[in-house]
């Protein structure tokens, strides 16, 4: 079988210019809105830590998101085609990026921590197996230079 493409489009906007465009770094705003057809708009700016609006997603957050949707999405579907029910998932990730002296940086280490709430007849080795299966699947982590790692726990659904 032939691999596949899958393209990709955004646009993203700059809406940060105050008037003053970047006549200094100070000057401006970095404030943008991320657009996809369709879609309803991100408005995003940089880290506050780089003159950034906390109120706004940053790409370092974003970046972080799609690491942990991305193995949240294949780890529902290889636990029901395991058939092991999962009635709930959240994931509280976290991820450290290092700034350099010269102001470049990178990201260092992504720790995903989902907690998974299982049924009770399924079976929690095999759960716990398929978040290994679904980080060799993720698209995301395997286009990352740095580790990702997960650290899931589990607990048993509550009866209805």
């Amino acid at each position: 079988m032939a691999d596949k493409q899958h393209a990709y489009g955004v646009k993203v906007i700059w809406t940060g210019n105050t008037g003053q465009r970047t006549v200094s770094y100070r000057a401006y705003s970095r404030s943008h809105s991320i657009l996809a057809c369709g879609k309803p708009d991100i408005e995003g700016s940089s880290d506050p830590s780089f003159r950034g609006d906390p109120a706004r997603w940053n790409p370092e957050e974003l970046l972080l998101a799609s690491l942990s949707a991305c193995h949240k999405l294949w780890y529902l579907g290889l636990c029901a085609q395991a058939g092991i029910v999962v009635t709930a998932y959240e994931d509280d990730a976290e991820g450290t990026m290092v700034e350099e002296a010269s102001g470049a940086g990178q990201f260092t280490r992504v720790v995903l921590r989902p907690r998974v709430s299982l049924a009770l007849a399924s079976d929690r080795a095999r759960a716990e197996a398929l978040h290994h299966k679904a980080h060799e699947m993720c698209f995301i982590a395997r286009s990352v230079s740095f580790p990702v790692e997960h650290q899931p726990t589990f607990v048993d659904a509550q009866p209805s």
